[in-house]
């Protein structure tokens, strides 16, 4: 099971109802009166099911930050509706998803109560469960059949960390520090691109500014990710030497004397 969830490439991200719901933080509910409403196009289709990709999720979350600046539902519509006559839903898309779209791999990735315990060695009960949900890890499937974890690569490193001899619970502490500094990390790039690039928003926009605002915010997303990663991989040569240089002392002082 860690095998393919290692190896085997990440389809196109898709979402059933629920999942997108999820995704974006709203009941399903919401998502299928968006829908009513013309707010989110429609999804492909496979007999009765329908699936959603990025670009749903993307544009459900820019509904979202429209709400929380003031505008009512109607006012949203009206704004999307000129923005799609004036130009084109692809130029209103490729911006949404530029900007929002997901940066993790988050295509769910189900797995059977069996499945779930032989990725963590054993050691997944009802605390735990209960502690990657609040975490925002996984969910439960409502027919109890088996759960859903939310981001695929997290699920890769956190199973291997656990393999590795690393308790799963002090896992799920790190992860809730971590969750806390991240944020913070993300929060300063987000200011940085507010502050530098996307100025003069309340000003209108040509086709050719929008095209170019949705490649530059393409291209910060690998440039904030090596910048993070570099300064991490940093951080971890200063506080392995440091602690190397520990553990041998320790060693060097515990050793008994030589016999002469």
């Amino acid at each position: 099971m860690l095998a393919r969830v290692n190896d085997t490439p990440a389809p196109p991200r898709e979402y059933r109802i629920d999942d997108l719901a999820h995704a974006a933080g709203l009941p399903v509910r919401t998502v299928r009166y968006y829908r009513e409403r013309r707010l989110l196009p429609p999804p492909r289709r496979e007999g009765r099911v329908g699936y959603y990709n990025d670009a749903h999720l993307a544009r459900l979350r820019l509904i979202s930050r429209l709400l929380d600046r003031g505008h009512t539902l109607d006012g949203v519509s009206e704004l999307l509706t000129a923005w799609e006559k004036g130009r084109g839903v692809a130029e209103l898309l490729g911006l949404e998803s530029a900007v929002a779209e997901p940066w993790a791999d988050t295509t769910p990735v189900h797995l059977s109560w069996e499945e779930l315990s032989r990725a963590y060695a054993g050691q997944v009960d009802e605390a735990t469960l209960r502690r990657a949900q609040e975490l925002g890890y996984v969910r439960v499937d409502d027919d109890g059949g088996g759960l859903t974890h939310l981001n695929r690569r997290l699920l890769a490193s956190s199973s291997a960390l656990v393999n590795e001899g690393i308790p799963l619970t002090a896992i799920l502490d790190a992860s809730q520090t971590v969750q806390r500094r991240v944020d913070d990390l993300a929060t300063l790039f987000v200011d940085l691109v507010r502050r530098h690039i996307l100025t003069d928003t309340a000003q209108p926009r040509s086709a050719e500014e929008v095209a170019h605002l949705s490649a530059t915010a393409q291209r910060l997303r690998p440039l904030a990710e090596s910048t993070v990663l570099g300064e991490f991989e940093r951080a971890m040569d200063r506080r392995m030497n440091e602690e190397l240089d520990t553990i041998l002392a320790e060693l060097d002082t515990s050793e008994p004397p030589s016999p002469h």
